[in-house]
């Protein structure tokens, strides 16, 4: 994802994570169901955030069918890995150590988040050594 290219906001999240659990083009009333859970929008109110979405560049509406279909430009993977680094560069100075360490120290993660972690990391060097 380009630097450039804006942020979400909240709201344009969910309508985001909507788009991407679809897998396949998807019409603004099948957004509107998808965020029942989140939001009680009319249609008018998601339209004007699908249209700012897509100046934005995270979307793209096909019109040539008659029915508007909306894709994601943005790869979730993608967004996720570039707000993951601008979370961790702004808050923790680039550092995962600070990270967990901030969160263990205020008890969001707890000793067996560390064992889960540890048991990840484990995983993750174990793959390494086999390839």
């Amino acid at each position: 994802m380009a630097n450039n290219r804006k942020k979400l906001g909240e709201a344009e999240l969910e309508i985001m994570q909507v788009i991407w659990k679809s897998n396949c083009p998807i019409t603004s009333n099948q957004i509107l169901c998808g965020l029942q859970q989140y939001r009680s929008w009319q249609l008018s109110t998601l339209m004007t955030a699908l249209s700012r979405m897509a100046d934005k560049g995270f979307v793209h509406c096909d019109r040539s069918t008659g029915i508007n279909l909306y894709t994601a430009i943005v790869l979730e993977d993608d967004y996720k890995v570039t707000e993951s680094k601008n979370f961790l560069k702004k808050l923790y100075d680039n550092s995962i150590q600070n990270l967990v360490a901030n969160l263990y120290s205020n008890k969001v993660l707890g000793d067996s988040d560390l064992r889960e972690l540890r048991s990840f990391l484990d995983a993750l060097d174990e793959r390494k050594d086999g390839e």
